[in-house]
């Protein structure tokens, strides 16, 4: 008899952070879908709502007390995620500071997940910025699967309301996405409670 699996963590990052940014349109139109995905949980993370500074304190030393208390909520959110799937624009080929600085300040939360990107752009819909990702993620530990999410010309796929306008295409390719995320998710995880990763 085969167990049910419980549901697979997931957390939607939302990596820009500025002003007229297209990314909460984006992550809000992938969380939808990733929500009717069976076997999955799905919590949301704005960077924007969880600003870090660029300064990190020296090894061993604790950050103020208010720049403590954000950092412990993020790193809770993302040490119960069991997968990440990142939501980024692409600035100058590359992905935003926001993000970055993000992944400088965590390490083992993000050691042995999944990760999936949905990029958003111009006429190469932030794939340099997803590419620029990969090797980023690998020096964290993680595993970044091989589907993902595009969009190309994005501003010109936002209805009167500011909603991302998707078609067929893009829901065949964020299913893609949760198919993949969904298998090392189920794996990653029971293969850290079996033998947990050393970092």
């Amino acid at each position: 008899m085969t167990t049910p699996h419980p549901d697979l963590s997931v957390a939607v990052i939302t990596a820009s952070v500025r002003d007229g940014r297209l990314g909460p349109a984006v992550a809000d139109w992938f969380t939808a879908r990733a929500l009717t995905h069976p076997g999955l949980s799905v919590r949301t993370v704005d960077l924007r709502e969880t600003p870090l500074p660029l300064t990190l304190p020296e090894p061993g030393q604790e950050p103020p007390a208010e720049v403590a208390g954000v950092r412990d909520r993020l790193r809770d959110v993302l040490a119960d995620a069991d997968a990440f799937v990142v939501v980024t624009p692409e600035y100058n080929h590359s992905f935003p500071a926001s993000l970055k600085n993000v992944l400088d300040w965590f390490l083992s939360e993000w050691a042995a997940k999944p990760v999936g990107f949905v990029s958003y752009g111009g006429l190469a819909g932030g794939l340099r910025a997803v590419e620029q990702l990969r090797p980023v993620f690998a020096e964290l530990h993680a595993v970044t699967v091989r589907e993902s999410v595009s969009f190309h010309t994005a501003w010109e796929r936002l209805d009167a309301e500011g909603r991302v306008l998707g078609d067929k295409a893009a829901d065949a390719a964020a299913t893609a996405l949760l198919d993949q995320l969904t298998w090392w998710g189920r794996a990653l995880r029971t293969a850290r409670r079996e033998h947990p990763y050393g970092t």
